[in-house]
């Protein structure tokens, strides 16, 4: 068991890590009162900015290109996500169809621009390498799951889910971003910006779907083709099952990373070589309706996510 683990540890935290960072920034958002289905195209968005970033600065900035990359992801993401804040706060119209909205024109967008630039509307890059940490890989049991082919993304989606967790529990910023999700009006007339505060929340959500794409690109797959492979859906199933908090959020992106390794890797393993590929397949899935479902009653969203604020309501 132990043997298995460690040879898929590597590759299940490598796909967890998207699906963090853009959980994570689906909480700001709802935790600000504003639901964001869009977290699939802002996914799609940043990948492709990061896809066109490099491969204009890959010829002269080698793997430094990466890292503009990831900066340009969070950017577009940061800037496409203020259509559905727009749509959503100032014009107070539905979120759900507002982020419908975004997936549809996130997707049809970027392959259209991919096309004409490159003539497929496929654009590869050369990824990220893995690489061992020196002394904690040679941990006994843990080092070999935890510190060995890692990528250098994976710290830093860490470190920003500690930052992340630090802002909303720790400072006044994210005392106000959690209330404006529970009680707007009483935040309202405590003379905050209620549809500020909201604005911020999405666009940070944005920046972290962005984020999210643009690992995976640089990551484990190497190439943008106008898809995340649902990937921004599965964080929202991760920030429901998560109880939308950090520490929630973290198991949840964690398991449902490991189901889908763990789906794509079995037939190299022995032990799990023989049960047939479509149960394997759509086990991330089934695991993920099936978690919904037992857990759906108990889920505690924020009382006001998806309600439009209204300054003059009490």
């Amino acid at each position: 068991m132990w043997q298995i683990l460690q040879q898929i540890s590597p590759y299940a935290i490598a796909f967890t890590i998207p699906l963090l960072i853009t959980a994570i920034g689906g909480l700001y958002s709802e935790r600000s009162g504003v639901v964001n289905i869009g977290l699939e195209g802002l996914m799609v968005i940043g990948s492709f900015a990061a896809a066109i970033t490099v491969t204009v600065f890959q010829p002269v900035l080698s793997s430094q290109a990466l890292w503009l990359g990831l900066l340009a992801a969070m950017l577009a993401g940061a800037a496409f996500s203020l259509l559905h804040a727009f749509a959503s706060i100032s014009l107070q119209a539905n979120q759900v169809i507002s982020g419908t909205a975004i997936n549809m024109i996130a997707g049809a967008l970027t392959v259209f621009i991919a096309r004409n630039l490159t003539g497929s509307g496929n654009i590869q890059i050369s990824p990220f390498t893995r690489f061992d940490i020196p002394g904690l890989s040679e941990i006994p049991v843990i080092g070999k799951m935890l510190f060995v082919s890692t990528y250098a993304t994976t710290w830093l989606v860490l470190l920003i889910f500690i930052v992340a967790y630090f802002v909303l529990y720790k400072t006044v910023y994210g005392l106000r971003l959690r209330a404006c999700g529970e009680h707007p009006q009483a935040v309202a007339s405590a003379g905050v910006n209620v549809q500020w505060v909201r604005y911020t929340a999405v666009a940070i959500s944005g920046a972290c779907a962005g984020l999210g794409g643009a690992i995976i690109l640089t990551t484990y797959s190497g190439e943008f083709n106008g898809s995340v492979f649902g990937l921004g859906f599965l964080a929202l199933a991760a920030l429901i099952f998560g109880q939308w908090k950090p520490l929630g959020i973290l198991g949840a992106a964690f398991f449902f990373g490991f189901a889908s390794t763990l789906a794509t890797s079995a037939q190299a393993i022995p032990a799990l070589a023989q049960i047939p590929g479509v149960v394997l397949k759509t086990f991330p899935y089934i695991v993920t309706l099936l978690v919904l479902v037992i857990f759906s009653k108990t889920s505690q969203a924020p009382r006001t996510a998806g309600e439009p604020f209204e300054q003059g309501k009490r």
